[in-house]
C-alpha cells in the first residue's frame, strides 16, 4: 500500500467520513481490508498529513478547463452542481462546481466556454454568488434572465459541440439542452469522463460510513410492505422493474439510514425494484452494520455498487420505468444499449414517502417539541448574551444545545445566522472572513434545523436585537401576516402549492414588496430537509395531500440592511369541511413579539398568534424553570 496522501485520498476520505463513535482501527480495517496492521499505521500517518480538499477560490481553474476545451474542440462544457443521485446534498467528490468556481450554494449551474464562463443562480444566491466567485474569469447571472439554454444558444454557431457528463445529468435535462442546442445548429456531446476530475488534483474519494436500519417503531411500515405496494404500482405502469437512483427514496424503501452525505442520513447506492417487490441493492456491503442484511430478508439482493452497470444489463428485454427528472442520461443509455424498453414515470417512492404515515407523524411531532425546547434555550441565551456575540458563536451555541438530545444526529443543514445586512443574503453561510457581530438596532436571522432519529426539523426565527426602527417592524409584520395567511389556509383537495404561495405574499405585495424564493418545501422524517414532490411555490402545481410535511417561510430581504424570515413546519390534514384540506403547525417556538407592529395585525391574525403562543407555552413550559421559564412566559404572553 502506498503511503503518500495523494494516492491514499480515496481511503482517507472514507476514514474522515467515519462517525465519531466508530473505533479508528475497526473502520480502517473496513476501509482497507487487505492492509496489514503496519500498513494501517502508515495510513494513520498519511491521514494526519493529508490536506483537506482545496475549495478555496482559484482563478486558474477555469482557464485550465478552457484550455482543455480548445484541445478537445468543444465550444463549451455544462457544469451542474450534481452527482449521480441528483440530491441536494452531495459528497465532496462531486462538488465540481464549488471547486471550479468557488460558489458554495446548494443550487447553481455553470457554462464554461473557450473564452468566457457564466454561473447561473436563483434569487437565493444573487448576492452570494458574486461575492464568492472571481469576476475576472466568470460572470454571475440570474437563472431566468435569460435561461441558461437561451444564453448559450445565443453564444454558439452552427457545428459547435457542447460537452456534458451523462452520469450526473438527468434524462429530461439532457433532452432540454439537446433541443435548445439543435435550434442553434449545435450538438450536445456525452463525455466518457468528466474533465474536472482530471484537473482536480486533490479530489477526495467516496465516503465510507455505517448504514443502520430505521426500526419499524419509527418507520411505521416494513420494507417488505413498501416494496410490495411499490411493485404493484410498477406493474400498473406496464413495467417489470424501476431503477431508483435518488438516495432518499432508496433509504425510505429499505428503511435504512447512512452517513455518506452531509446533513442527510443517506448511503451512496442504487436500487432496482422489480414489479414483484424484489429489490437489488447496489451498495458497498462493508458499510452495513451487523444484522442489517439479514433483517432485509431474501426479498433484497445485495450486490457491489460497482456492479450497477451489470445490473442494468441484466434488465435486457424488460420494460423498465425511470424518473426522467432524476435518472441520469447514462442510466437511460445503458438500459437502451442492453436492449431494455425504457418508459418514463415518477420515482415510485417519492409520493408515498411524502405522505407520512401515523407513526412517522407521531415521531416528528415529538421531535419538534424537543427541538422547540432547544430553540427556547438558545433564544433566551441570545437575549442575555447578544451584543457580545458574532455569527459563528451563535451557530456553535445552537448546535451545542441541540446536541444534548440523545436522539440528535446532527444538523439538517448548515445553520444560517445572518446579522444585519448578512441576513439579506438568503442562503448566507458565516465564515471567519464574513462573520459579523450581533449588533443592536437590527435583526439577527437564524435559519436552522436538526436531524433526530424520529424527525427532521427546520425553523427560522428573526430576532430584534435591542430596539429596531419602525420600518423594520413594519417589514417583519408584513412577513408575519403572510405566514399566518398560509398557516390558516383552507383549500380544496387537488390544490397545488402555486395557489397557496400567493397567500404568503399578499400583504407584502400590497406594500410593493416581495421575496425571490418559494414559500415552502417538503420535509422528510429523519431524511431530507428538502424533499418533493409537494411545495408551496409559484412554480408547483403538485396537489398537496394529507400527511405531507411542508415549510411555511415567507420573508423579506433588503440588500445592505436586513433580512426577515419566519418559518414553521406544517402537516397537511383533512379539514372539518368535506373535500377541503388545511394545515397543522407542528413547530413550537415563540415568534418574537417585540418585532411586531401590532397596529398592522387584524383581529383574526392577533387571535391566531395568541393561540399559537398559548400552545407553545403549554407544550414547552414543563421543560423549564427559572430564568428560561420566565423568558418563555414573557415571549408567549398575549398581544
Amino acid at each position: 500500500m502506498p503511503a503518500d496522501p495523494k494516492s491514499l485520498s480515496p481511503i482517507i476520505a472514507r476514514v474522515r467520513a467515519t462517525p465519531p463513535a466508530s473505533h479508528p482501527d475497526d473502520w480502517m480495517a473496513a476501509a482497507c481490508p487487505d492492509a496489514t496492521p503496519a500498513e494501517r499505521v502508515k495510513l494513520r500517518e498519511a491521514l494526519a498529513k493529508a490536506p483537506e480538499p482545496d475549495f478555496a477560490r482559484d482563478a486558474k481553474r477555469i482557464p485550465a478547463l478552457q484550455k482543455w476545451l480548445k484541445k478537445e474542440k468543444l465550444a463549451a462544457l455544462l457544469v451542474p452542481r450534481a452527482d449521480e443521485h441528483q440530491g441536494e446534498y452531495i459528497v465532496a467528490r462531486a462538488e465540481r462546481l464549488k471547486w471550479l468556481t468557488g460558489f458554495t450554494g446548494s443550487a447553481g449551474f455553470a457554462i464554461v466556454m473557450q473564452r468566457r464562463a457564466a454561473l447561473f443562480v436563483d434569487g437565493r444566491y444573487t448576492l452570494q454568488a458574486p461575492a464568492e466567485t472571481d469576476a475576472s474569469v466568470i460572470e454571475c447571472r440570474h437563472f431566468r434572465k435569460p435561461p441558461a439554454t437561451e444564453w448559450l444558444a445565443g453564444e454558439l454557431k452552427k457545428g459547435d459541440r457542447v460537452g456534458f457528463d451523462p452520469r450526473i445529468t438527468p434524462v429530461r435535462e439532457a433532452e432540454r439542452w439537446q433541443a435548445a442546442l439543435a435550434k442553434a445548429g449545435a450538438e450536445l456531446v456525452p463525455l466518457a469522463d468528466n474533465p474536472i476530475d482530471r484537473l482536480w488534483a486533490d479530489q477526495p474519494g467516496d465516503p465510507f460510513s455505517s448504514v443502520r436500519p430505521q426500526p419499524l417503531k419509527l418507520a411505521g411500515e416494513s420494507s417488505a410492505d413498501k416494496r410490495g405496494r411499490l411493485g404493484e404500482e410498477i406493474a400498473r405502469r406496464g413495467a417489470g422493474a424501476s431503477v431508483l437512483n435518488q438516495l432518499d427514496s432508496i433509504a425510505w424503501v429499505l428503511n435504512v439510514r447512512g452517513g455518506d452525505t452531509p446533513a442527510t442520513p443517506l448511503v451512496q447506492s442504487f436500487l432496482i425494484l422489480a414489479a414483484d417487490g424484489h429489490a437489488t441493492w447496489f451498495v458497498d456491503s462493508r458499510k452495513l452494520t451487523a444484522g442489517l442484511a439479514a433483517g432485509l430478508g431474501n426479498g433484497v439482493t445485495i450486490r457491489p455498487i460497482e456492479a450497477f452497470a451489470d445490473g442494468l444489463k441484466d434488465l435486457a428485454g424488460k420494460t423498465v420505468s425511470i424518473e426522467p427528472d432524476a435518472a441520469t442520461a447514462w442510466i437511460d443509455a445503458a438500459l437502451k444499449d442492453a436492449g431494455a424498453t425504457v418508459i418514463h414515470g415518477a420515482d415510485p417512492a417519492v409520493l408515498p414517502k411524502a405522505r407520512k404515515n401515523p407513526v412517522e407523524l407521531a415521531g416528528t411531532r415529538k421531535a419538534h417539541i424537543r427541538d422547540g425546547a432547544a430553540m427556547v434555550r438558545f433564544l433566551s441565551w441570545i437575549d442575555r448574551e447578544a451584543e457580545g456575540l458574532d455569527e459563528l458563536q451563535v451557530m456553535a451555541k445552537l448546535e451545542d444545545i441541540r446536541g444534548a438530545d440523545a436522539l440528535h444526529r446532527g444538523p439538517s443543514f448548515t445553520t444560517i445566522a445572518g446579522s444585519g445586512p448578512n441576513g439579506a443574503i438568503v442562503h448566507y453561510r458565516a465564515s471567519p472572513e464574513t462573520t459579523r457581530p450581533v449588533e443592536s438596532g437590527t435583526f439577527l436571522l437564524v435559519d436552522s434545523g436538526a436531524q433526530y432519529l424520529d424527525g427532521t426539523t427546520d425553523i427560522t426565527r428573526t430576532v430584534p436585537v435591542g430596539g429596531v426602527p419602525k420600518r423594520l417592524k413594519e417589514h417583519f409584520t408584513l412577513v408575519l401576516k403572510g405566514h399566518i395567511a398560509v398557516a390558516t389556509a383552507r383549500f380544496p383537495k387537488g390544490t397545488g402549492g402555486i395557489a397557496i404561495d400567493a397567500f404568503a405574499r399578499r400583504a407584502l405585495w400590497q406594500a410593493g414588496l416581495d421575496f425571490d424564493h418559494g414559500t415552502g418545501h417538503g420535509v422528510g422524517v429523519y431524511l431530507g430537509v428538502h424533499e418533493g414532490p409537494g411545495r408551496i411555490s409559484p412554480l408547483s402545481q403538485v396537489p398537496l395531500e394529507p400527511g405531507m410535511i411542508l415549510s411555511n417561510e415567507p420573508g423579506y430581504y433588503e440588500t445592505g440592511s436586513h433580512g426577515i424570515r419566519i418559518e414553521n413546519l406544517l402537516v397537511v390534514r383533512e379539514s372539518g369541511k368535506a373535500g377541503f384540506l388545511e394545515f397543522e403547525t407542528i413547530t413550537f417556538c415563540p415568534i418574537d413579539r417585540r418585532a411586531i407592529d401590532v397596529r398592522l395585525l387584524d383581529d383574526g391574525e392577533r387571535r391566531w398568534l395568541n393561540a399559537y403562543h398559548a400552545r407553545v407555552w403549554k407544550l414547552l413550559s414543563p421543560a423549564f424553570a427559572g430564568r428560561e421559564k420566565a423568558w418563555l412566559k414573557r415571549m408567549t404572553s398575549p398581544l
